[in-house]
């Protein structure tokens, strides 16, 4: 490990953009002051009206708003964390206050045991801390955690819903239901759990929008990797083709000569007017009855050489007539689907003039995929 240089050291300092544009920061502080004061002039009310000496709005309610309007989908930000943090920590820092007669050594225990007492409580709110530190070096009873901190803590919650709701913020943020992979998707719910597990230090971003934003992230840059992907980019193109009157014995010898699954069947204007596949000759030899199907394949194969006759022998007879095809301007995205859920497995390519000009099969669309999605690309 190379020696830490003086510009590392500085670089660990700078301080990181914030990713918000300005009518955000305007909601946050706006959010933050008129929390502040609904809290400040309902608990003054309050104390005059019961007639209380204890101070009516205390320092650790300012950090408290930061939270609660600025980043409300914090866990640290939430009304468990804001109330329970603030009043356990106070009781905290009231004990300890009792208990320990050295300020010094008061504050100090008064914050670790709060920091403790809200992890245990999952409640962890930082300006936990600030309370309990308050509480023992004020020397207050243990009413302080009642007025003005639990009174304070929620009037300021209550306020940050109503505010964050009117402004189009989830508060509270719960956990949401676990999303679904998205296809394409690299990691589940579950890998994301061991990731988190093997970090093991608290972040100040709920699992559900972790998540979220991870695949947010991996949806870009699977759009800028593979979204501009045109079928003409992957196409197999001049791709072997066959006619409506080809014999049956051709195609078949052809499909296996170029080890091929499908041939399109395209008029003398190269308009595809079918698709020949190796199911369609199974489904006419009965591939449902497994005794002989190899004799009925070579009965079916066998030219008869009769004027008239039941038996097919051409393209066209067994052909599968309604084609699905793409144009070779279109999202190769926009395939994935037609390939993973409709069950296509060979798909012809068109220009605009409606002539054939490639085929995709599911190696041409899964070579993309993975040239797109592999990791560095």
């Amino acid at each position: 490990m190379r020696p830490l240089s003086w510009a590392d050291l500085a670089a660990r300092f700078h301080p990181a953009a914030a990713h918000v544009d300005a009518r955000e920061r305007l909601r946050a502080f706006a959010g933050a002051g008129l929390g502040i004061l609904v809290t400040a002039l309902v608990a003054r009310w309050w104390a005059l009206r019961t007639g209380t000496t204890a101070p009516w709005l205390v320092a650790p309610l300012g950090a408290s708003a930061v939270l609660v309007f600025a980043v409300p989908a914090s866990p640290l930000a939430q009304p468990w964390a804001v109330v329970g943090g603030n009043t356990v920590s106070a009781l905290v820092g009231s004990a300890c206050a009792l208990l320990i007669p050295d300020p010094a050594w008061a504050g100090a225990v008064a914050v670790l045991a709060a920091i403790a007492v809200m992890f245990a409580l999952r409640c962890l709110h930082p300006p936990g801390g600030a309370s309990a530190l308050l509480a023992a070096l004020g020397g207050v009873g243990f009413g302080f955690a009642l007025f003005p901190m639990l009174v304070d803590s929620l009037l300021l919650v209550l306020a940050g819903m109503l505010y964050n709701g009117l402004t189009g913020r989830r508060y509270p943020h719960a956990p949401q239901a676990p999303a679904a992979t998205p296809p394409g998707g690299r990691f589940t719910g579950a890998d994301l759990d061991a990731a988190l597990a093997h970090y093991n230090q608290v972040l100040d971003v709920s699992r559900d929008d972790l998540q979220e934003i991870l695949q947010f992230a991996e949806s870009a840059a699977y759009a800028r990797n593979f979204g501009d992907l045109r079928c003409a980019d992957v196409m197999s193109r001049e791709p072997v083709t066959v006619q409506f009157g080809t014999l049956l014995e051709d195609a078949w010898s052809l499909m296996r000569e170029r080890r091929v699954k499908a041939l399109p069947v395209t008029d003398r204007s190269q308009r595809v007017v079918g698709i020949l596949t190796r199911a369609d000759f199974l489904r006419h030899a009965g591939a449902d009855r497994r005794e002989g199907l190899t004799e009925r394949l070579r009965h079916l194969l066998r030219r008869d050489g009769l004027t008239h006759s039941d038996k097919p022998e051409t393209v066209g007879q067994i052909m599968t007539r309604n084609v699905r095809v793409a144009s070779s301007h279109r999202r190769l995205s926009e395939l994935v689907p037609v390939f993973s859920e409709d069950g296509h497995h060979h798909l012809p390519v068109i220009d605009a003039d409606r002539r054939l000009v490639g085929i995709i099969t599911q190696s041409d669309l899964v070579r993309a995929l993975y040239r797109a999605t592999r990791p560095g690309a």
